[in-house]
């Protein structure tokens, strides 16, 4: 039995929420509940109780800022006119840094864009092979890090008469070791990613600043506990930093440091490079390179 049709000059249907029901159940109250609240703070406790990455990086930052400045704290308590001899070695130091850190930075961020609007599957629908996707992002960590530091550079010429440039070739050489560091730290954070998914995307900041109490960026490597010197010297930012001191100190190019930092830099860069292309393999496998995303 079909229903009739409402005659045109028929009144209009009442409202559904006249009828007695509504699809949208709407707050009967305005008084504060804190069942509600607890209900909200109880779903973001469950991603944190689910996401190891999340729940160490709370307590990350602090500890690393604690550690590094007790470093700083305790060198400077001891070599109250270290910093004097050579005027401008802390600007050196944090430009320098920075060239790792963004050399990093925007390996990853290059990397996690393409997984943030879903476009890693695809690219790989195209021609494009696996190691001209990691000569892409290197290309674009090094125009990102130097659109980046170029003016911070100036601006240290002009507020502080500082010219970082007055360094010649060896400042060359230090920009190249550090930005590979960084491209290798790069490298390995985006392989965790593609296997992992985006909940590790936080290991992007939190992996470079691990490297930065045993650097040496700005304090000797001797200044360091005898347990923990070995360490430094494993990574190639020690032998960086400690090649930029003798330059700014003794006028001198230390060639032994030079070629440290170059060895351990082939050598990391290149495990991180097989380690990346080995995750894209699996990845490609199990099929994760089309559910990815924000």
């Amino acid at each position: 039995m079909t229903r009739p049709l409402p005659h045109p000059s028929a009144p209009p249907a009442p409202p559904p929420e006249d009828q007695g029901f509504s699809p949208i159940q709407r707050p009967t109250s305005a008084t504060f509940a804190g069942r509600r609240v607890f209900a909200v703070v109880l779903r973001h406790l469950y991603v944190l109780r689910s996401s190891v990455p999340r729940l160490l990086e709370l307590a990350y930052w602090p500890t690393m800022q604690m550690v590094l400045w007790g470093f700083i704290t305790m060198f400077f308590m001891q070599h109250s006119s270290w910093v004097a001899q050579a005027f401008g070695v802390l600007l050196a130091a944090v430009l320098l840094w920075d060239v790792m850190f963004r050399g990093n930075l925007g390996l990853s961020i290059s990397f996690m864009e393409e997984m943030w609007s879903r476009n890693l599957g695809h690219l790989f629908v195209s021609p494009l092979r696996p190691y001209e996707l990691v000569a892409a992002i290197m290309t674009m960590s090094f125009i990102r890090t130097t659109i980046g530091l170029l003016p911070a550079a100036l601006l240290a010429i002009w507020f502080y008469e500082y010219n970082i440039f007055a360094m010649g070739l060896p400042l060359l050489t230090f920009f190249a070791n550090l930005l590979v560091s960084g491209w290798a730290i790069g490298l390995a954070v985006s392989a965790l990613i593609l296997r992992y998914g985006l909940g590790a995307e936080s290991l992007a900041w939190v992996a470079i600043f691990a490297f930065g109490p045993v650097s040496g960026i700005y304090y000797p490597i001797d200044a360091l506990p005898g347990w923990l010197q070995p360490v430094a010297w494993a990574l190639p930012p020690a032998y960086v930093f400690e090649g930029m001191r003798a330059v700014m100190f003794d006028g001198v190019f230390r060639w032994d440091l030079f070629t440290g930092a170059v060895a351990l830099n082939v050598l990391y860069l290149g495990l991180a490079v097989l380690l990346f292309l080995r995750t894209f393999r699996t990845a490609r496998r199990l099929g994760l390179l089309l559910n990815v995303g924000e």
